[in-house]
């Protein structure tokens, strides 16, 4: 029987968001609507709905519509050395999916998988349920949540098969930038290690500019075959509910062997939301979808990091240069919380919800008195949460415990 860790921040979301009064864990951009999308559109006249109210509703294009993943191939084949066919996309059921057919697909017992560190438990945690190895490769808050490239050579194996990137980084926001990638990228064609980078939070980049020599392309676009990425449309472009999302690789092989695996899950995507993806994806509409919620994420970033000044007596950050989460610790007398009771006093007193990054993000003594908030909602649920924070770090946070000495993160 395969077993596979509990996961721990789907699990807290489930069990808190539904009564969370405001709820700043989420980490989508601010959802919205069809009606919302066309009116984010040049297009004015077209709408994704109408072509297909009379089409039969069969499974559609088993791999995704030629449109979508024309769409996505012309995106990924910007600033590229060479083309991505469309042929090397398959359309999946949101980036969750993406990941695990990937992870499921490369790996197995005998593999050793490196993973980037802390991020989405999926990716270190799925590779472990089906019998590889996995050392993580931790980034480093005092650089500013960047990773070491000396320490990626200290934790290659013969064995190992993969390596695994979140960039931009959830839950830290940090960026991997051009010069690290193109180390990674020269370490694993050297040694012909696949590189799968989690690309869902691309290409929300708000404090960082594409004309930062620093500023990460995609990994696509970096001229080695064995690369592989996975992208959606929940974080970035705000359509969660779509469960639209996929894999793309200049690998051929790896998408027939993803796409082979796939048959035994869901098969296909929906109609309807591959229609309202390519909708989503078009020139008409996405730069102006895009431009919504990059200045949906300065402006939050801007209160949320005014709530940070005022209060660095009890937590500090290192302000996220993308995406939509920030990690920020929380101290009493230079001691971290207890991060856990912190979210559920909050929540329970509140009704604001964070996420607890000893629970989420390291499962152990890993990250004691962080916290993730997602910062990209409504900038009212954002402002109306972080009224109530304040009122509760000035009357309830002498109630929040902090970690003994013998468990605080060394």
């Amino acid at each position: 029987m395969v077993k596979i860790e509990a996961f721990a921040v789907e699990q807290w979301m489930d069990k808190y968001e539904t009564t969370a009064k405001y709820n700043i864990a989420e980490t989508c951009c601010a959802s919205i609507s069809v009606d919302d999308l066309r009116a984010l559109s040049d297009d004015k006249e077209f709408n994704p709905l109408a072509e297909l109210q009379s089409a039969k509703l069969t499974y559609g294009a088993i791999r995704g519509s030629d449109k979508l993943r024309g769409t996505l191939s012309r995106l990924y084949s910007v600033r590229a050395p060479t083309e991505l066919p469309k042929d090397n996309i398959l359309i999946t059921a949101g980036a969750i999916q993406a990941n695990f057919l990937l992870l499921y697909t490369l790996v197995g017992p005998g593999d050793h998988v490196i993973c980037h560190y802390p991020t989405y438990q999926q990716l270190y945690s799925v590779p472990e349920s089906v019998g590889a190895e996995v050392s993580l490769w931790k980034s480093k808050e005092t650089d500013g949540w960047q990773l070491d490239i000396e320490e990626l050579k200290s934790l290659i194996r013969p064995n190992t098969k993969l390596i695994i990137i979140n960039n931009p980084q959830n839950p830290t926001g940090a960026v991997i930038p051009r010069q690290t990638l193109q180390e990674l990228v020269d370490i694993a064609r050297e040694k012909s290690i696949i590189i799968h980078s989690d690309e869902v939070y691309r290409p929300l980049f708000h404090n960082i500019s594409p004309a930062d020599p620093k500023f990460p392309p995609t990994l696509l676009s970096m001229g080695y075959e064995h690369t592989v990425v996975t992208g959606s449309l929940s974080k970035a472009y705000s359509l969660a509910g779509l469960r639209v999302g996929w894999i793309a690789s200049r690998d051929s092989s790896i998408i027939e062997s993803v796409a082979s695996a796939r048959d035994y899950t869901t098969i296909s995507v929906g109609q309807l939301d591959d229609a309202i993806a390519s909708f989503a994806l078009a020139p008409d509409c996405i730069h102006n979808l895009l431009k919504r919620n990059i200045d949906l994420a300065r402006t939050n970033l801007a209160i949320l990091e005014k709530f940070i000044e005022d209060h660095r007596w009890a937590c500090d950050w290192v302000k996220p240069q993308a995406g939509t989460t920030a990690f920020v610790r929380f101290n009493k007398m230079g001691k971290p919380i207890n991060d856990v009771a912190f979210c559920e006093m909050l929540q329970e007193r509140t009704g604001v919800m964070f996420v607890p990054g000893s629970l989420c993000f390291g499962g152990g003594e890993d990250f004691k008195g962080y916290v993730r908030i997602g910062y990209v909602n409504e900038t009212e649920v954002l402002q109306q949460g972080l009224d109530a924070l304040r009122k509760f770090m000035e009357d309830d946070y002498d109630d929040v415990p902090a970690v003994k000495k013998s468990s605080a993160q060394k």
